[in-house]
């Protein structure tokens, strides 16, 4: 029994390709032809035309495109996330620093309510001593005195210094 001439009805999907060498067009079954786009480049799989030509698909495959895409956007969260707690320690510092500046105002506040009180008791925020007459001693002795500025320390004088 000869087995020419024997017509077989198969139902299978065939993708169609032009050889890059010869330009004969020819079929291949669609599981290859997605295997072969699969692993493009030398070294992925290759195929070959009828009249012999090997030949393999150039570029990345999908799962490449895929992969770079994912570390570029795993970079980009990164470079945000860095960015972030840059803003974030540079809020904490000025907090800090407005946090100092009040306890600072604070003080100062707390200072001159302690020099108003003590001149409203007579004594002198100066020499630290007791006045009954507190304004005429501030007027004779301290006359440039204010709360801002207290008065500076006294210079000696010309006669005492040349001594």
């Amino acid at each position: 029994m000869s087995a020419r001439g024997i017509t077989y009805e198969v139902t299978q999907q065939m993708v169609t390709e032009q050889c890059c060498n010869c330009g004969v067009v020819f079929a291949m079954a669609k599981e290859f032809h997605d295997q072969c786009r699969a692993r493009p480049g030398p070294n992925g799989k290759s195929f070959y035309c009828p009249a012999g030509h090997g030949q393999h698909y150039q570029g990345e495959t999908e799962a490449d495109k895929l992969r770079r895409e994912r570390d570029r956007l795993a970079q980009r969260v990164a470079q945000k996330e860095d960015e972030i707690s840059m803003w974030r320690a540079t809020a904490d510092d000025q907090r800090d620093k407005a946090e100092h500046e009040r306890r600072r105002a604070n003080g100062y506040k707390g200072h001159a309510a302690k020099i108003t009180k003590r001149a409203k008791a007579g004594i002198c925020p100066c020499c630290n001593r007791h006045f009954v007459a507190l304004e005429r001693h501030m007027a004779t002795k301290h006359p440039t005195f204010t709360p801002d500025a207290p008065d500076p320390l006294p210079t000696l004088s010309p006669e005492v210094s040349a001594q």
